[in-house]
């Protein structure tokens, strides 16, 4: 057995060397959805995580912003696991001062209060369970109350490198 040591590659970690390695390691797209104080909210998160299958629950983390301290002081959000046919919304809601919950998104108020964007191949509504502040971030981790899905979502939508990409049959290695 051979035990290697990383201290040869390794260099002081600051923030660009972190962004950089994350950078390098492609993440789905969501975008996360509250009923804020003023009216619906959103932005997009690539920081979506599974946590448990029993109970059912996900992990994501928001950055500071107006939009992410209302995300983060809600009771129940819905995360919303898109798609490439979804790329137009997700862009929306990732671009600072964009419109968001306009007419052309095609959403909807549930039952319960948070805005659903009907085209998302899976919504998930969530009752957030804890909040961790972490350094300017906050983390996340909600217990998924129900579960939405819309029939042929289409091929999956990831981030790598500072753009979107669609992962489909063509991605798939052998």
């Amino acid at each position: 057995m051979t035990i290697s040591s990383l201290s040869a590659a390794t260099t002081t970690v600051g923030g660009e060397l972190f962004k950089d390695a994350f950078r390098a390691h492609p993440a789905g797209v969501a975008v996360v959805t509250a009923a804020g104080p003023d009216g619906p909210v959103g932005l997009t998160a690539s920081s979506v995580a599974s946590v448990s299958a029993d109970p059912p629950a996900l992990a994501f983390s928001v950055s500071e912003g107006r939009s992410a301290s209302q995300l983060a002081g809600a009771g129940t959000v819905v995360v919303h696991l898109m798609g490439a046919q979804q790329l137009d919304l997700v862009r929306a809601f990732s671009t600072r001062g964009a419109p968001r919950f306009t007419d052309r998104m095609d959403w909807e108020l549930l039952a319960s209060g948070e805005p659903l964007l009907r085209a998302a191949p899976w919504a998930l509504r969530c009752e957030i369970a804890h909040r961790v502040p972490v350094g300017g971030s906050v983390l996340i981790a909600a217990t998924v109350l129900d579960v939405r899905t819309v029939a042929g979502g289409g091929e999956p939508l990831v981030y790598h490198d500072r753009a979107f990409h669609c992962l489909g049959p063509h991605s798939r290695l052998p």
